[in-house]
């Protein structure tokens, strides 16, 4: 096989010279999330895999203005914005009248600054997030993650008073608003301070689930009276609360079987504002998230949209009239608002994801920040073909198909291109059309990749969602083979050379495939789960009753999660498979990977295993990055007999 350095690659599928090169592709792509307004500065969340992961709260303080934007830190260099609650986290800062809050990687506590100048807020010990700031900027309400001996953790809604102007900060005990439910999210204040509202919901259920949605009165600086449930429940997901400028509570719920706005009237109505067979909401994975914002009283700034393509329009809640805008994105994340100037996260197929500003009255829209700062032509990407296709019992399921092409002639022959199938984590999330530079990676060197949003996926409406209760291990795992043999029938792709790939869940899956059925010929797990049984017992309080649903509730089923646990049945597995592992995850914990690398030792099967000092779940790391992506470029080359200029780095291959 061809090595860095050693000739020119072949024409062959798999071996076309490519500009998207991992090592630039890992130092150059930046995370980016949950932008902020104030005062005409736009703020975000940036994180940076060439320092290591760190994630910083940038700021361009004449975001709409026509001067050329200038970015700056508004957090402390040595500061790793970052809160560890859920695990997953989001909701890591808040900008709130002349207060900047973030909670830093290292304590886990809220630090408070004004000017530039921070201190501590909350005591160590517990962790913070999702914020919002009191009516009369006395407190600050935020969900706390409290861990107790010998149990799980106790998540509550707490209020930290701050300090007058031109006093000290003070680090005291929190005063608790709300507690006896195990989760709380989307804190938000009526305009006139005489509401506090927020979701709760209860194990076995998660977010998408169902959460109920309390309204609590407000007064003097503290809760005036118990808080009263107006929406939701066990199986209605109720996400993002908000109050209109005149104090209308408007909330996004499922109870329609999709995710539509409505809004809680004088009478206790709860009224649809839109209802439409599309989705304005996504799974609440994380806290801080923003789908709609207010333009005015009566017009709600909202994204909606099927599959893995968004729109962002403008809904007269009188008339229930949706106008979308013209604007060249797919995917929108973080709407926030501040009169006719709006920002969001933007993404589409043939760009990269940006932080947006854009002036609704004078129509000037400007990136103040990209994902990449990669360069391609056009003609290098891929775009991302809709592929609807029939699995098991006639079901219709979806994914995003790249087909490899090439400006300078195809390979000779009647060659097929492998084909990559890409399952996607959650399992409750879905497949995007927004330019990911790593599909990117592998279809410009003539791999063909397949994204597919299984039975379970979001973006589709409940029912679809609803596929996979019970069933994870089953419909997920169907999905994903028959959408690798649909195409292979179809002539699109080598039948001989189909691989599997994916993250978390999506690595579950890749391992049921590959142990339950004969399709694939080579996979990869990135931090994936082997042994459902270890994942009920030893994960983290947000997902400790995720199985109940997925799969039945433990231990009562217990003889499910052994029948669908990849690592009771090494006996089954016949093709090579390559894992790469943080050794600090604590969603799914790094003896899983190793029992399953033990069970092909012993079968003699060839595999590789990559373990990662300092990384949880998900790489965020530059250098971990680019090898986990050439590594598993690397380990195909090897297996299905095509050269590549991957560099294998730490990975070995074991035969």
């Amino acid at each position: 096989m061809a090595r860095p350095g050693e000739g020119k690659l072949s024409s062959a599928y798999g071996s076309w010279p490519s500009p998207i090169r991992a090592e630039g592709l890992a130092e150059a792509s930046l995370r980016l999330s949950q932008p902020r307004i104030r005062d005409g500065a736009v703020y975000w969340l940036e994180g940076r895999p060439g320092e290591g992961g760190r994630q910083q709260v940038m700021c361009v303080p004449q975001a709409f203005e026509a001067v050329e934007p200038s970015s700056q830190e508004a957090t402390p260099r040595s500061a790793n914005v970052r809160t560890r609650v859920h695990e997953y986290g989001g909701g890591d800062y808040a900008v709130a009248g002349e207060w900047l809050f973030y909670v830093d990687f290292a304590d886990q506590r809220i630090h408070a600054g004004l000017d530039g100048r921070f201190a501590p807020l909350s005591p160590p010990g517990a962790r913070y997030a999702d914020f919002a700031l009191t009516p009369g900027r006395e407190a600050l309400v935020a969900v706390e993650e409290r861990p107790r001996e010998g149990r799980e953790p106790e998540n509550r809604l707490v209020m930290f008073p701050l300090p007058e102007q031109g006093l000290p900060t003070r680090v005291g005990a929190p005063r608790v608003i709300a507690e006896g439910h195990d989760f709380y999210s989307f804190p938000v204040f009526s305009p006139d301070g005489s509401k506090l509202a927020y979701t709760a919901w209860q194990h076995p259920n998660m977010p998408w689930d169902g959460t109920t949605l309390f309204v609590q009165a407000w007064g003097k600086g503290e809760p005036g009276g118990a808080a009263r449930a107006v929406a939701g429940g066990a199986s209605e997901s109720v996400f993002q609360p908000e109050f209109s400028p005149s104090g209308r509570l408007t909330f996004i719920s499922d109870r329609s079987g999709w995710w539509n706005l409505y809004e809680l009237r004088g009478d206790g109505e709860v009224a649809a504002l839109c209802a439409r067979s599309e989705e304005f909401a996504g799974p609440q994975w994380v806290f801080g998230l923003s789908r709609y914002a207010f333009l005015s009283d009566d017009v709600i700034l909202c994204v909606h949209g099927v599959g893995g393509q968004s729109r962002l329009g403008r809904l007269d809640r009188l008339s229930g009239r949706l106008e979308d805008l013209a604007l060249p994105y797919s995917g929108y994340e973080g709407i926030q608002v501040d009169g006719e100037r709006i920002c969001f996260v933007g993404s589409a197929a043939d760009r990269p994801s940006a932080v947006v500003a854009l002036d609704l009255a004078s129509g000037r829209q400007r990136e103040l920040q990209r994902g990449s700062s990669l360069a391609f032509d056009a003609s290098t990407l891929a775009a991302p073909e809709a592929f609807e296709f029939e699995s098991v019992g006639g079901r219709r399921s979806h994914g995003w198909f790249y087909a490899p092409r090439r400006r300078d002639g195809e390979a000779s022959g009647a060659e097929r291109p492998p084909l990559l199938v890409k399952s996607h984590g959650g399992p409750t999330a879905a497949a995007s059309t927004a330019l990911d530079l790593r599909i990117q990676y592998w279809v410009s060197r003539g791999i063909a990749v397949v994204d597919v949003d299984y039975g379970g996926s979001t973006g589709y409406g409940r029912a679809y969602r609803e596929r996979l209760r019970g069933e994870w291990g089953v419909v997920d795992v169907e999905d994903c083979v028959a959408a690798a043999e649909a195409l292979a029938e179809e002539g699109r792709v080598d039948a001989h050379r189909l691989a599997i790939s994916g993250g978390s869940a999506g690595g579950y899956t890749t391992l049921c495939a590959l142990t339950f059925h004969d399709t694939f010929r080579a996979g990869a797990s990135h931090y994936g789960i082997g042994d459902l049984e270890a994942l009920a017992r030893d994960t983290h309080k947000f997902e400790a009753r995720y199985t109940d649903g997925l799969v039945g509730p433990y231990p009562e089923a217990r003889e499910i999660y052994r029948a669908r646990s990849p690592i009771h049945f090494p006996e089954r597995l016949n093709c090579p498979i390559a894992f790469f592992q943080g050794l600090e995850d604590a969603i799914v914990p790094p003896n899983q990977a190793q029992a399953m690398v033990d069970a092909l030792a012993l079968r003699g099967i060839p595999h590789a295993y990559v373990a990662f000092e300092g990384e949880q779940h998900g790489f965020r790391k530059a250098g971990n990055i680019r090898a986990a992506l050439e590594g598993e470029l690397y380990f195909y080359a090897q297996i299905f007999g095509f050269e590549s200029d991957a560099d294998p780095g730490p990975l070995r291959i074991v035969r």
